[in-house]
């Protein structure tokens, strides 16, 4: 293995495995702080999502009763403290590519090479792998709950039509057309917060022109290869104090692959990649039955070179549905 990694792995263990967040050294402490602000709301937003049950019903009976002017009225009283809370996660994924910026600012700068940057600054490694957590998690609640894309649609539609019938609509000012367009865009994609994160990593490298792409990528695929290494060793496996752990490593694994994706000029299917992508596939698919769909979908439906003629086929049948 080109980087030596043994090291590596058991800070990375030790920073996960312990009980208290990696502390932050004074050189890392601005960005932290800043991180840290948006990661305390992470888990709310979870939270709120988790538990979005939709106005379905209420639009139901709007639709079929369209003369009936209380079920109307219903449904619009169900729909806009629920468009509020989509705005909510919306506005949070704006917030999360602001830190993921100020973290590769940090990760990639040319002071370490990538190991050194995760063994002298945990604490923000640490916090990279939070929000690639977040991340996932967030997209596979999303992807499991179409009365997102119910509301939110049904909410553009009245609006619309009272627009036409000059009627005053409560709400309207949280969110105006051209707000409308961009959260409408967001859920339109079936993972919202990683397309956030991808473009804002793609972003990163394109107005960081001073700095080789290669501190971006080597970063991203050291990530990958310590969370693949941990997680199909058995020595560090048994240490894991919890399947949550588990999931978590697995979570930020798809996730640093997905952005090396999308910034690598060949991508991570590529046989000059500095992930190995079957070890990948192969630690995902024994994982227990159902557990990890979500994540091998990610990696199926959000990145950006798997279907390239350059892809091994061997990875293209790996991640074949069975």
């Amino acid at each position: 293995m080109a980087i030596p990694l043994e090291k590596t792995i058991g800070i990375v263990l030790f920073t996960l495995l312990s009980p208290a967040d990696a502390q932050p050294t004074d050189a890392e402490r601005e960005v932290w702080d800043q991180v840290d602000v948006v990661l305390k709301d992470a888990k709310g937003i979870l939270d709120e999502l988790q538990a979005y049950k939709g106005a379905g019903q209420e639009i139901r009976e709007a639709i079929q009763n369209p003369s009936d002017e209380a079920l109307q009225e219903q449904a619009w009283a169900a729909v806009v403290p629920l468009v509020g809370k989509l705005k909510k996660f919306y506005e949070f994924s704006q917030r999360l590519e602001s830190a993921l910026h100020s973290l590769l600012g940090a990760l990639t700068s040319v002071t370490y090479d990538p190991t050194q940057h995760l063994e002298r600054e945990q604490a923000l490694a640490k916090q990279f792998a939070e929000i690639l957590h977040f991340t996932l998690r967030f997209d596979e609640l999303k992807m499991t709950n179409p009365a997102i894309q119910n509301d939110f649609s049904y909410y553009r539609r009245t609006l619309s039509r009272m627009r036409i019938n000059n009627v005053p609509a409560e709400g309207e000012n949280e969110v105006n057309n051209e707000l409308a367009n961009r959260i409408s865009l967001f859920y339109a994609d079936a993972t919202p917060m990683l397309k956030t994160l991808s473009d804002g990593t793609t972003k990163f490298v394109s107005e960081n022109k001073n700095l080789p792409i290669e501190n971006t990528t080597d970063c991203l695929s050291t990530m990958a290869t310590v969370c693949k290494v941990m997680l199909e060793t058995p020595e560090y496996r048994s240490r894991f104090s919890s399947e949550e752990t588990v999931s978590f490593c697995l979570r930020v694994m798809v996730g640093v692959i997905i952005l090396y994706d999308y910034v690598h000029p060949v991508g991570a299917f590529a046989k000059s990649s500095k992930i190995d992508m079957k070890g990948c596939i192969k630690v995902l698919k024994d994982q227990p039955p159902n557990s990890v769909d979500g994540l091998l979908n990610a990696l199926r439906y959000t990145t950006k070179h798997l279907n390239d003629e350059s892809t091994n086929k061997t990875i293209k049948t790996m991640l074949q549905k069975d």
